[in-house]
């Protein structure tokens, strides 16, 4: 052979691309070629530097010259030499340039503490089991795992959450009627592009997944809500689909009445309509009997969307549609012949955590977690603040606080000056909703189920909003050391006692006569 492990550097290169711009010595314009590269920051302290032999190939230079030129570089002290380690940049190198970045508000005032919901503590994923899935999983994988990719989502972790979400939510679903997603934006927007619009959505949700929708050409209309859930009695014909949070509305708290989930089935069957249930935190229940998806009720008319950024992390990147069979190959096509958005492996390793029985483990020492956390909010607020009503708190991982009418800007203001991160539930109403000064009348049709209910209450008090101040508290966020703080701060940021939260606001008086 010609070519060895000795000269093989010279064929495959530095990946150090260095500009030896101007005439004159070679060595010297490489030095200050290298001392610019570091004055910039682009070789960063302790960067390891190429041999000798490949960087000379790369720049068509003597290996005498490159090694010459690193020689003079370490004893200026940009460069530092230690035998076995090779060359790299000094760890005190000369001064290199600071990047002017203009100091943000963020980087300025960033919050001590954290009660933003959505996000569970990151210190409590389950390292140890998942890591041992996923030595299972690798070890059991077939060749085809580590090709391309269906966009369809690997069949063992379809299995396995026909089998999970038929046991704790009641969904009816063979694995084909599953597709995998990087999460629930990602279905979101997949179902937009394949139903179309409009859609309605209840009137508090999360801005984000109505901002994907409308960039997307999907509008959407704002239903009511109230102590029973959505106003789905404010459906239409028009309506090609509805969003709805039926386990644990969000954020307001309370599940979709039984009677008003027979009422949206109803409504999607003598229409032609779509319900897209998104069930992003169903298991964590904690005063109350599981409350199934309404996708059991008609598996035809109901889309469920999940995944398992609440219950393990955000960062796995794996959600899951249940689809009426009509849907299931629109959706493969809209996502493409090719997963470019979830790994094989994790999907791999979430289907052997479900199997292994993990996964139930996990959920149930995260429920008595925050079980735990709720608890310590409950009796913090009762303690400091029982002027302010708690609502929302059977399940979920947030509750809401409930203010005395126009408070709640002043208390996020409050809480920003006390570090603290929160957010107001004004923060998550439609922007079209319709606010009302007093809650929609109850509907005894409501109560009574079916079609029924939609015939007996008008849509017009369906669109109203009932005028609510309050924060949003996520007591899943913190670090256990963290926690105790945090509510301090969220006491000290509450408004004073003033008339009970749940007291209407007395009517102005009428407007002088005439004279």
């Amino acid at each position: 052979m010609t070519d060895s492990w000795v000269n093989s550097a010279e064929i495959l290169g530095s990946d150090l691309p260095l500009e030896l711009s101007g005439t004159g010595n070679r060595r010297a314009l490489l030095m200050d070629a290298l001392r610019e590269a570091v004055r910039s920051g682009r070789l960063a302290p302790g960067t390891r530097l190429p041999p000798y032999r490949s960087l000379a190939a790369d720049l068509g230079l003597a290996r005498n010259t490159v090694a010459d030129a690193y020689a003079e570089l370490v004893a200026e002290g940009w460069l530092a030499a230690r035998q076995g380690s090779g060359t790299r940049v000094a760890e005190r190198a000369a001064p290199v340039t600071p990047v002017h970045r203009p100091r943000t508000p963020e980087r300025v005032a960033r919050p001590v503490h954290d009660l933003v919901q959505g996000q569970p503590d990151p210190s409590v994923f389950p390292r140890t089991a998942w890591l041992a899935s996923a030595r299972r999983a690798l070890a059991a994988a077939p060749d085809d795992a580590f090709g391309p990719g269906d966009p369809h989502g690997r069949p063992e972790l379809r299995r396995a959450l026909a089998g999970y979400l038929a046991r704790v939510r009641g969904v009816r679903a063979a694995p084909d009627r599953i597709v995998l997603c990087s999460g629930a934006a990602h279905g979101l927007r997949l179902l937009a592009e394949v139903v179309g619009g409009p859609w309605a959505a209840e009137a508090y949700g999360l801005p984000f997944h109505r901002e994907l929708l409308a960039s997307h050409g999907v509008g959407t209309r704002p239903l009511g809500v109230d102590a029973d859930g959505a106003r789905v009695d404010g459906l239409t014909r028009r309506d090609r689909a509805v969003l709805l949070t039926p386990a644990h509305q969000f954020p307001t708290g309370g599940p979709l009445h039984p009677a008003r989930r027979a009422a949206v089935v109803d409504w999607a069957r003598s229409t032609g309509g779509l319900v897209v249930e998104d069930d992003y935190d169903g298991e964590f229940r904690y005063d109350r009997q599981p409350v199934g998806a309404v996708q059991g009720l008609d598996p035809e008319h109901v889309v469920l969307v999940g995944s398992v950024s609440k219950s393990l992390s955000p960062a796995l990147r794996i959600g899951w549609m249940v689809l009426p069979q009509r849907l299931v190959a629109p959706v493969v096509a809209a996502k493409g012949e090719r997963e470019p958005f979830s790994s094989a492996t994790e999907q791999l390793t979430l289907a052997d955590f479900i199997e292994s029985g993990a996964y139930d483990r996990q959920v149930r020492r995260m429920r008595q977690r925050h079980r735990r956390r709720r608890d310590q909010l409950v009796a913090a607020l009762h303690a400091r603040a029982p002027h302010v009503r708690v609502t929302g708190i059977a399940a979920g991982l947030h509750a809401v606080v409930e203010l005395p009418p126009g408070t709640e800007r002043s208390a996020v203001r409050a809480a920003a000056w006390q570090g603290l991160a929160v957010e107001g539930l004004g923060d998550y109403l439609h922007p079209g909703a319709e606010h009302a000064s007093r809650a929609p009348r109850a509907s005894r049709a409501h109560r009574a189920g079916g079609a029924d209910a939609l015939r007996a209450a008008g849509p017009a008090d369906a669109s109203l909003v009932p005028h609510r101040d309050g924060l949003v508290v996520g007591y899943a966020t913190p670090a256990e050391s963290a926690y105790p703080e945090a509510l301090e701060a969220l006491c000290r940021s509450l408004p004073p006692a003033g008339p009970p939260a749940t007291t209407p606001a007395p009517a102005p008086p009428p407007p002088p006569a005439a004279p």
